[in-house]
């Protein structure tokens, strides 16, 4: 009888990377790893290979809390009912022009 060898269970975490200084960090996926610098390090090499990478953040998956799809009448519906918070309650001066 042969032993199968197991592998350890190391962390999820998600990534996301900043392209440039000024834009958003977008998700560009995820990645195990044993603790966050070597999850920062995997994700350099994984993720911006090709210099493409300003700034990345890696997150545990386990510390993000998310809606359901599912819930989203009940999540958002609410906001519907307040139309201020909607931009096409105001008027936009002109000299704004990029709104």
């Amino acid at each position: 009888m042969t032993e199968q060898k197991t592998e350890p269970h190391w962390p999820l975490w998600e990534v996301f990377i900043r392209s440039k200084n000024g834009l958003s960090h977008r998700h560009a996926g995820s990645l195990h790893a044993t603790d966050a610098t070597m999850a920062l390090q995997a994700a350099r090499d994984v993720y911006t290979r090709r210099g493409e990478g300003h700034s990345i953040w890696v997150v545990p998956s386990n510390a993000i809390t998310a809606s359901d799809p599912t819930d989203k009448d009940v999540m958002f519906e609410p906001s519907e009912s307040k139309i201020y918070r909607h931009p096409t309650f105001y008027d936009i001066p002109d000299e704004v022009g990029h709104m």
